[in-house]
Order: structure tokens, then sequence, then C-alpha cells
């Protein structure tokens, strides 16, 4: 499995990298959540644009970003437009999501796009080559608020994802029992074990999930999401914690 290499972070080797979220709704409440999480212990951050109120203007949505840059400086960020369709607080038609996804990853001011996979296969793929074309990154992304399938059609997702082109393959499901969180962690060992050939970000959400978050270097996942500020799906954890459980977990694997 190749790494992806982010401003000096190696994603898919080592622990599991951990994201925090910024849901800020204003360029002044981004500046002070991100001036907030100095001295904390973190790799990356996501900015979850479908919470700013700007973000359909472009030229405010990079001023944003660029003084978001100012202040975390060598972080890398990550940047999410989730739909509502997927858990997220707007909703935009697609042209206006592919343009504001391409333009930002042009604007070289962010560092990795989220792309929801599940959207038209023609735009899903025009984004994933005009982010690459320049020179950002990509994580394909799928979320199931509602429920968690079979290991087989967990897999066909996240291989579809990597036959699209992503850097990272991402899949949040949520459980309705513990035996749902086991599906959950033995697709992701087997997609890593025969398939994978980018790093996995799985997580089953909610309270049942919340192992599978802590757990992803023994299974197979490379990323992992703490709360540090605030959370932006149910079951994330408190960073610090989050954090000791890692290095705990990567000590006794080593």
């Amino acid at each position: 499995m190749k790494t992806v290499k982010i401003r000096g972070i190696e994603i898919g080797a080592g622990k599991p990298k951990v994201i925090v979220p910024l849901t800020s709704s204003t360029q002044e409440e981004l500046l002070q959540d991100a001036k907030q999480l100095k001295g904390m212990e973190y790799d990356m951050i996501e900015w979850r644009v479908d919470h700013f109120d700007d973000v359909l203007d472009l030229e405010k949505l990079k001023q944003a970003a660029k003084r978001l840059r100012e202040v975390v400086q060598e972080t890398p960020i990550l940047m999410t437009f989730r739909t509502n369709k997927e858990g997220g607080v707007k909703e935009i038609d697609d042209r206006t999501y592919k343009t504001l996804n391409i333009e930002m990853a042009k604007s070289q001011l962010v560092d990795m796009i989220d792309v929801e996979i599940f959207k038209e296969e023609g735009l899903v793929k025009e984004i994933i080559d005009q982010v690459h074309a320049a020179q950002v990154k990509v994580i394909a992304s799928n979320h199931d608020f509602k429920q968690t399938p079979n290991q087989e059609e967990i897999i066909s997702r996240l291989c579809k994802m990597q036959d699209m082109g992503a850097d990272v393959l991402k899949i949040a499901l949520m459980p309705n029992s513990i035996q749902d969180v086991l599906t959950l962690l033995s697709a992701t060992e087997r997609m890593k074990r025969y398939y994978s050939t980018c790093p996995l970000a799985t997580m089953a959400m909610g309270k049942l999930g919340v192992i599978s978050r802590l757990s992803g270097e023994a299974f197979g996942s490379s990323l992992t999401f703490g709360a540090g500020i605030q959370a932006s799906a149910p079951g994330q954890i408190d960073l610090k914690a989050l954090n000791q459980t890692l290095e705990t977990i990567h000590q006794a694997m080593r």
C-alpha cells in the first residue's frame, strides 16, 4: 500500500493520523477556533465549509482559507463540503459543488479535498482529475447515518473510490449492533489485505462505534477524527483521550 504525504504528514504509516474538525460559521470564529487548537496534539485540520456562512462566495472563502493558513502554518488542511444527504448542514447543486471544490484546489490554500463518491460518476471523476491537476490530494468519502451494509458492500464502495483515483478512501457507517461494528472492522482488514493500494479511513459512528475510532492501526484504518473544539459527527472522542489510547495501542503493537 502506498502512503500519502502532505506537509510532512505520512498517511498510512505508523499510528493513525488524527484529524480535528472546525465547524465555524464565520471567519472570525474560524480563526479563533484554530488558535484554540494551539498546544493540542493532532495531525490535520478538517475545515467543514458547509458550516461556513459565506461558503458560496468564493472570494470570501479563499480569504478565510488564507487567514486560516496563516494561523495553522504547516498543518495540513482538509476542506470538506459535506452535503445534507451525507450528514452536512447545507445542500448545493452538483454544478456549484464541483466549482467550489475545483476552485479551492486551484487556490492552493488547502491540501486535500473531500469528494463524496456517490454523486454522478462523471462529475466525481472530473472533480478528482481537476483537484489532482492542482497538485491537491483527494479523500473520497461515503457516509450512512442509518445502517451498516454487509462486508461485500463496504468493500465494493471502497474499491469504487480507489478505481475513481482517490488518494485516501473513507467510509463512515452507523452501527445498530455490536455485530455491525465487527462487520466494519472485518471489512477494513479484508480491504487492506486483499484490495487496497491506498490508505483507508473507516469508522463506525455513535457510541457503539467508538472502538473503531481507536483500533485503526490493528485493522487497517489510517485516519481517525478527534474532537478538539467541537465534534462534527456522532461518536468522535475527546482529543486528549484519543491520543493517549492511540499511543498505547501503537506501543503494544510494536
